[in-house]
């Protein structure tokens, strides 16, 4: 597109790329961005080396929980990741399979659908709805919820 493209053209190119499962790659080169300097990913590796059950909410396309689960050296027996948007369900399961991590899917504001006291630990990249009551149910008694949550600021 050239340097003198409309708004509605630029708009429409947009609509015209694929984003299955979250690929933004067409930005490359067209918007920067900051990642924050303590790593989420990093405090979730800490966090998840050494639990017996782990829940990912919200995991869109299972990017992150793979880059966690792939860089411990021992994962947890039980992995599971929920996800609401029906394109992501697909290419999560298919990223997280090699962990043996079940993938399911629950409305953002949905019960979770597991038993109570079942996770010692809860995580959630950025999630658009916390049902505070449901992590507080799946979460063993001194379970650790940890996530990196979207402020109003972030246009989120």
């Amino acid at each position: 597109m050239s340097a003198a493209a409309t708004f509605e053209e630029l708009v429409a190119e947009g609509a015209s790329v694929p984003t299955t499962g979250w690929d933004f790659s067409w930005f490359e080169g067209r918007s920067t961005e900051e990642r924050p300097s303590w790593g989420y990913s990093k405090m979730v590796m800490t966090r998840m080396a050494g639990v017996a059950a782990a829940l990912d909410i919200q995991t869109g396309w299972g990017e992150v929980l793979a880059e966690v689960v792939a860089g411990i050296p021992r994962r947890p027996r039980l992995v599971t990741a929920t996800e609401s948007w029906p394109p992501n369900l697909a290419v999560a399961a298919t990223r997280l399979q090699p962990w043996g991590a079940s993938v399911l899917a629950v409305a953002d504001d949905g019960d979770l659908p597991v038993a109570t006291e079942s996770f010692d630990l809860v995580v959630s990249r950025h999630p658009t709805v916390t049902r505070w009551g449901e992590v507080a149910r799946v979460l063993v008694p001194g379970g650790t919820y940890l996530a990196q949550h979207v402020g109003a600021g972030t246009v989120g």
